[in-house]
């Protein structure tokens, strides 16, 4: 397998990072990037920290000839995944106030204990860390109950001070989003799948509109959610396919939430390279003056709305039959 780093490996050109994996030869991973810059996601990373493990820290290799920005891919952790040592002979300083390199979780202990370290190391202010803990939280729930990976989930996080923005970054090496709904949803694609996943109420535990108690089919729906608000991207990838939500337009005072996520702004692509597992990146900006308590139970209102007309829909089909 190879993953390529470019200079722009960021979220808004992630479709463009992906078309250019190689899955040919599973059993190593060699890691090349851009000579003169590096420019990632911790999306990135993780996807490639993720697959590092399905062959071996043996197998796995970061091509030498690295820009200096390369010293990212050491201080983001990248490095303890690989065979190849860091050239970065630095003194790494601590991470505080800047970013949570790339962290394995296997266990609902590793994840309230992931949980309760990131959000002082990133200074952020209550509100803020109300809503970062909330999507960190639901993404690798996501993970641990859905995805069955033996290998858990991965994530990393990082804080750009001078956008005021986090990114995040999860992946996993599961069965990916269409095996997950095929039970209960039986998903036609790839993309459709992700449509689904991206809805509020649809779990892959059960049929019901509303999920369960324990799945409420609520995590990535309450997490785009977030990005759209903020005016920032998020993107999913599983499969052959990406849904990349696009931010709106500026003059736009109040977007809406939508239940539907091809209601949003938003790019796809359905014939990137076949990825078993699932990667998700999103950008929560912090600079849209927006009261992040209530950006959260607005979030939660257009759920609620949306489960009850589903719910509404479904009666008035049984009822018809």
């Amino acid at each position: 397998m190879k993953i390529y780093f470019t200079n722009n490996s960021t979220l808004q050109n992630f479709d463009n990072f992906l078309s250019k994996l190689d899955f040919s030869d599973e059993s190593k991973l060699e890691i090349f990037t851009d000579h003169r810059w590096i420019n990632t996601n911790p999306a990135g990373l993780v996807l490639a920290a993720a697959l590092a493990s399905t062959v071996g820290k043996q197998n796995a290799t970061i091509d030498g000839n690295l820009a200096t920005s390369g010293a990212y891919l050491d201080a983001m952790g990248l490095y303890n995944f690989v065979s190849t040592d860091s050239p970065f002979h630095i003194n790494k300083k601590e991470p505080s106030g800047r970013y949570i390199p790339i962290t394995n979780i296997k266990t609902e202990a590793d994840q309230t204990k992931f949980l309760s370290d990131i959000i002082p190391l990133l200074h952020l202010g209550r509100e803020e860390s109300l809503a970062i803990r909330y999507a960190l939280y639901e993404l690798v729930r996501n993970v641990l109950e859905h995805s069955m990976s033996k290998d858990g989930a991965f994530v990393a996080a990082q804080y750009n001070k001078r956008k005021n923005k986090i990114s995040i970054g999860i992946c996993d090496t599961g069965i990916g989003i269409k095996a997950s709904l095929n039970r209960y949803h039986n998903p036609a694609n790839d993309l459709s799948a992700l449509r689904l996943a991206l809805m509020p109420g649809v779990s892959g535990t059960t049929s019901r509109p509303d999920g369960t108690e324990q799945n409420a089919g609520a995590g990535l729906f309450i997490v785009k959610s977030l990005a759209r608000i903020t005016r920032s991207y998020f993107v999913i990838y599983s499969g052959d396919s990406l849904y990349k939500l696009l931010k709106y337009d500026k003059r736009v005072q109040h977007p809406r939430i939508n239940a539907d996520p091809f209601d949003d702004r938003y790019s796809y692509k359905d014939n990137l390279p076949n990825f078993n597992g699932t990667l998700v990146g999103v950008d929560i900006s912090l600079s849209e003056g927006e009261n992040f308590a209530d950006l959260l139970e607005t979030i939660k209102r257009t759920y609620s709305i949306a489960i009850r007309e589903r719910k509404q829909r479904q009666y008035k089909r049984f009822k018809f039959l």
